[in-house]
């Protein structure tokens, strides 16, 4: 019924830049908040950043400074712009989203199949 769609990973040098997207689509009513999470080889995963519909943002505290989330409400996309990466910001990084189908209804967290962010040192 809802489907995210993570995109924009890659192979990149450290010091440089990707801008990841994830949009959502199928029976929406609405989102409360769209998240990005990653998990790196070996560890668990982990929480990156998360945006309300009401525009907050939090962020762990290991990407503030480098890292930007934001959100288009028309399209249901989240955008991760993320500058500055570290080696240490290789990971799979996946999309999670708060979603209503109905209104009235309940709230349902869907998540994205990830996208392979690879910074090089």
């Amino acid at each position: 019924q809802v489907q995210l769609v993570e995109s924009g990973g890659g192979l990149v040098q450290a010091g440089g830049s990707l801008r990841l997207s994830c949009a959502a689509s199928g029976n929406i009513f609405s989102i409360a908040d769209m998240t990005w999470f990653r998990q790196a080889p070996g560890k668990q995963r982990e929480f990156v950043a998360r945006i309300t519909d009401d525009g907050t943002t939090n962020y762990v505290d290991s990407i503030k400074g480098r890292f930007t989330i934001s959100r288009d409400g028309a399209k249901n996309t989240m955008y991760l712009q993320m500058n500055t990466l570290k080696p240490e910001d290789t990971a799979v990084y996946y999309c999670n989203a708060l979603v209503q189908l109905i209104s009235g209804s309940t709230w349902d967290r869907y998540w994205g199949q990830g996208t392979q962010v690879t910074v090089s040192s």
